[in-house]
C-alpha cells in the first residue's frame, strides 16, 4: 500500500484555518494544487508549516492534481502574505489569493508565452534541407541566427511544425533568455537639489533606508527616480514603482520606455486582461522585467533581484484597499523594502501626515526639492475669489470667465477643476423640496443629462429622469449645483470658439481613452480642460497657465477628521498643474470662505505650516497618526441587526484593557449603501501592538457571534482605516 503524506493547503475561503489533504509524496511550499472543497474543485497552495490534524488519514481527501507548470511560489511572497494577513487581521488563504493574478487563482494550468530563442545546432547546420523545399530552406537559413518563435511565425505559417520537428531531431537548439544590454537615453541634467536627493538614495543602495522625497509640483521628482533606476539596473537589479492611478500609467510607461529602450517593463493594473496581468507578473518573477510599474496590487509582485522601491504620490488614498484584504500598499512597500534590505523612496508634494510623523520620529529621512526643475518655471500665484455676493453663470464667476477668455486669446491652456462628475449633483423640486435621493444609499442621485439618467455614484443605481416631481407633480424640477458635464456645456456656450475637453471617469472609460487625451493635449488641440481629481496628480501639461477651482468649500467642514488634509493635498496638486514650462501660472479658487486658514496656507504654498497645525490638532484630539485605529464594521438590511451584533461583541469582550478605547457602535458617515445599513465600532490606542494583540485574541469570539447573528449580516475589520 502506498504511503501517503499529509499536506497543509491554503484555500481562497473566508476561514482562518488551512486544510489538510493527502498526496503520495511531499511537495514544496508554494506549490499550486487542485483539490476538492465540498462540491467544488479549487486551487490551493501548499504550506508545510501547518501542523497535521488530529484525524485519521482515511478521513482526508487526496490532492487531485499538482499544478507544476510553474515553479512553486517564491518564499518571500508567502512571507509577505503571512505578514499582511497577520497585520490586517485577515484570513491567510484569502490574502494569498488576493496577491495572485486571476489566472493563478484557478484550478488549472496556466499557459505561458514562449520567451526562448532558437538557433540551428551544429548538427542542423550540417544538414541543410533539399533545395526544392523552399519553406524549409527559408527557415533553415533564418535559424542560422537566434530567433524567437514569433519571429519565425512571421516568416512562414508552417514555422511551428518545422520548429517542433527540429527540436525533436536535435537540429535546432533552445537558447536561454538573455537580457539585452542596458541602454539609457535622454537623461536630463539635475539641479543641485535633485543631485543631492539622488546621491542620498544612491548611497543607501544595498541596504534598507526609507526616504521621503518631498518635492513641490514640477520639481523633477520623476527625473530623480529615473536616474536612480538607471543605477539600480546597471547593477543587475530590479525596481518596483507603485503609482496611485491607472491614468498615470500610459504617461509613465512612455517616459520610462524612452529612457530605458532595451529594458523589460511590466505594467500591472486593474485595466489589464487576465492574460496581460499574468504575463507581466511572470516577467517580473522570472527576471525578464527590470522595471515593474503598477498600482497598489503590484506591491505583491515577486521580484527576485529587487534593488529599489519607489512609491509615487505616497499620500494618495487609492493606495488603501477598501474591501477584502484592506491593506495599504505604501505601508506594505516599506515593509517589503525592509525585508529585502533595499531603499524605499516615498515621493509627494503633499506627504501624508503619517509620513510626516515618521520623518519627525526619525524613521524616515526627508529629502527636499523646493524649486521647479524647468528653467524659468516657478510656482503659480494662487488667488482666492470671494463669490458670496457674486452672481454666477452656471457656477462660474465673471472674473473667471474673463480670465479664461484672456488665456484663450493668448493661446494658453486652462483647466477648470471641480471634483463632481455628471451634470448636476442633485435634481430638485422648487415647490415641495423633493430631491433625487437614491433609494439604496444615504446619498443623492447625480443628474447625467447626456445619458438622460439619474445615477448613484456609490451603488451604481440608475433611473430615467422624471418629467415631473414624483411627490407633488410639479413639472418644474431643476438641477442644483454643477458637475463636469454642466461646466463643459456652460463653457461651450460662453466661449464657443474654445476647444474644450472633459476628463472624468465617464469620458475615460475605454482602454485607449488616455492615449487619445494625451495626444490631443500635447499636440495643442485643447484650449480648456474640464475635469475631476483625475487631473490633479502627476500630469504634466506644459502649456497650462490657468487653473480654476470650483466647489472646494465642501471639504472644509466635513465630519471626517482627514477631510482638511485631503482637500489641501488635492488643491495643492491641481494648482501645481499650472506654470510648469516657463509660462507663468495662476490659480483662482472660487470660495465663500476666503479667510479660512487652509486657503491662506495654500496661497503661501506652506505645506509644512499646514501639516504642523494639522498634526497638533490630531495629537490634541488623539487621532491618527497620534493613535492607531481599527474599525469593526457591520452591515445588514436593518440597522438594528448591525448595531445588535456590535453591541454583542462589546458585551462579550468586556471592558478593553488599559490604553485601549472603544467608541460606538455608531452609524457610518454613509449610513446606508447599496441597500444595507452600516454601523461601526472604533477601537483606538496609542500602543499599536497592544491593540492588535487584544483584537487578534478576540477574533474567535467575534466569529462565533457572527455565526449566531442574522444570515444577512456581514462584518469586517479595517486596520488603519482611511474612511469612516
Amino acid at each position: 500500500m502506498t504511503e501517503h503524506v499529509i499536506l497543509g493547503v491554503w484555500l481562497d475561503v473566508p476561514l482562518r484555518a488551512a486544510f489538510s489533504y493527502l498526496h503520495d509524496s511531499p511537495l514544496p511550499d508554494g506549490t499550486r494544487v487542485k483539490v476538492a472543497f465540498g462540491p467544488r474543485e479549487m486551487c490551493g497552495v501548499i504550506d508545510n508549516s501547518i501542523p497535521p490534524p488530529a484525524v485519521a488519514p482515511d478521513k482526508l481527501k487526496p490532492i487531485l492534481a499538482v499544478l507544476d507548470e510553474l515553479p512553486p511560489l517564491p518564499a518571500l511572497l508567502l512571507e509577505q502574505v503571512q505578514f499582511a494577513a497577520r497585520y490586517y487581521l485577515h484570513p491567510v488563504g484569502q490574502a494569498l489569493f488576493t496577491a495572485l493574478p486571476t489566472s493563478l487563482r484557478e484550478a488549472k494550468p496556466v499557459k505561458q508565452a514562449d520567451h526562448h530563442y532558437y538557433q540551428l545546432s551544429a548538427q542542423g547546420l550540417a544538414s541543410p534541407p533539399a533545395a526544392r523545399s523552399t519553406v524549409k530552406t527559408l527557415l533553415w537559413q533564418a535559424l542560422q541566427q537566434p530567433l524567437s518563435r514569433d519571429a519565425l511565425r512571421q516568416l512562414h505559417p508552417q514555422a511551428s511544425s518545422y520548429l517542433k520537428a527540429g527540436l525533436a531531431s536535435g537540429d535546432i537548439a533552445v537558447l536561454p533568455w538573455q537580457p539585452a544590454a542596458l541602454r539609457v537615453e535622454g537623461a536630463l541634467p539635475l539641479n543641485a537639489q535633485q543631485e543631492a536627493a539622488r546621491a542620498a538614495v544612491a548611497a543607501a543602495l544595498g541596504g534598507f533606508a526609507a526616504f521621503l522625497l518631498h518635492g513641490i509640483t514640477g520639481s523633477g521628482k520623476t527625473e530623480v527616480y529615473l536616474q536612480l533606476i538607471a543605477q539600480v539596473l546597471a547593477a543587475g537589479r530590479q525596481v518596483l514603482v507603485i503609482i496611485p492611478e491607472i491614468n498615470l500609467t500610459p504617461q509613465l510607461i512612455d517616459r520610462f520606455a524612452r529612457r530605458f529602450p532595451a529594458t523589460g517593463i511590466a505594467c500591472l493594473h486593474s485595466g489589464l486582461s487576465d492574460g496581460e496581468r499574468l504575463q507581466g507578473w511572470l516577467d517580473a518573477w522570472q527576471g525578464r522585467a527590470g522595471i515593474v510599474i503598477g498600482t497598489r496590487l503590484a506591491v505583491f509582485t515577486p521580484l527576485p533581484q529587487l534593488g529599489l522601491v519607489i512609491v509615487d504620490e505616497e499620500h494618495d488614498g487609492s493606495f488603501k484597499q477598501h474591501d477584502g484584504l484592506r491593506y495599504h500598499a505604501r505601508d506594505l512597500a516599506v515593509w517589503r523594502a525592509h525585508r529585502q534590505q533595499v531603499p524605499v523612496v516615498l515621493g509627494s508634494a503633499t506627504p501624508s501626515l503619517e509620513t510626516v510623523a515618521n520623518v519627525e520620529a526619525g524613521r524616515y529621512r526627508k529629502l527636499v526639492l523646493n524649486q521647479r526643475a524647468h528653467d524659468g518655471a516657478c510656482l503659480p500665484q494662487i488667488g482666492l475669489l470671494d463669490v458670496r455676493r457674486q452672481k454666477l453663470d452656471d457656477g462660474l464667476a465673471p472674473e473667471v470667465i474673463a480670465a479664461l477668455r484672456q488665456r484663450l486669446a493668448r493661446r494658453e491652456m486652462s483647466l477648470v477643476f471641480i471634483n463632481r462628475r455628471g451634470y448636476s449633483p442633485v435634481l430638485a423640486c422648487t415647490d415641495c423640496g423633493w430631491t433625487s435621493a437614491c433609494r439604496h444609499c444615504s446619498a443623492r442621485m447625480v443628474l447625467h443629462l447626456t445619458a438622460r439618467q439619474l445615477r448613484c455614484h456609490h451603488c451604481g443605481a440608475q433611473q430615467r429622469i422624471p418629467v415631473q416631481c414624483p411627490d407633488c407633480g410639479n413639472p418644474d424640477i431643476k438641477p442644483l449645483g454643477e458637475g463636469t458635464q454642466r461646466l463643459e456645456a456652460a463653457l461651450q456656450r460662453l466661449l464657443p470658439e474654445a476647444r474644450i475637453l472633459r476628463i472624468d471617469r465617464d469620458s475615460t472609460s475605454t482602454k485607449t481613452a488616455w492615449d487619445s487625451i494625451y495626444q490631443r493635449v500635447h499636440s495643442g488641440q485643447v484650449d480648456i480642460l474640464v475635469g475631476t481629481q483625475m487631473l490633479a496628480k502627476g500630469h504634466d501639461f506644459g502649456a497650462l497657465s490657468l487653473v480654476v477651482v470650483l466647489g472646494s468649500d465642501g471639504g472644509l467642514y466635513s465630519a471626517d477628521f482627514r477631510a482638511s488634509e485631503r482637500l489641501f493635498a488635492q488643491l495643492m496638486q491641481v494648482s501645481g498643474r499650472a506654470g510648469r514650462a516657463g509660462v507663468p501660472g495662476h490659480v483662482v479658487i472660487q470660495t465663500q470662505w476666503p479667510d479660512h486658514p487652509l486657503y491662506l496656507a495654500l496661497q503661501q504654498h506652506d505645506f509644512d505650516g499646514f501639516a504642523a497645525s494639522q498634526l497638533a490638532e490630531r495629537r490634541e484630539a488623539g487621532f491618527p497618526p497620534a493613535a492607531y485605529q481599527i474599525l469593526l464594521r457591520a452591515d445588514a438590511p436593518l440597522y438594528a441587526d448591525a448595531e445588535q451584533f456590535l453591541q454583542a461583541v462589546l458585551q462579550q469582550l468586556g471592558t478593553p484593557p488599559d490604553g485601549i478605547s472603544a467608541f460606538g457602535p455608531a452609524p457610518a458617515l454613509m449610513a446606508r449603501l447599496a441597500g444595507r445599513e452600516r454601523a461601526q465600532l472604533t477601537l483606538e490606542s496609542t500602543a499599536r501592538a497592544a491593540l492588535h494583540g487584544w483584537l487578534r485574541a478576540a477574533l474567535p469570539t467575534i466569529e462565533a457571534l457572527a455565526r449566531k447573528a442574522s444570515r444577512q449580516l456581514r462584518w469586517s475589520l479595517d486596520v488603519d482605516p482611511l474612511e469612516l
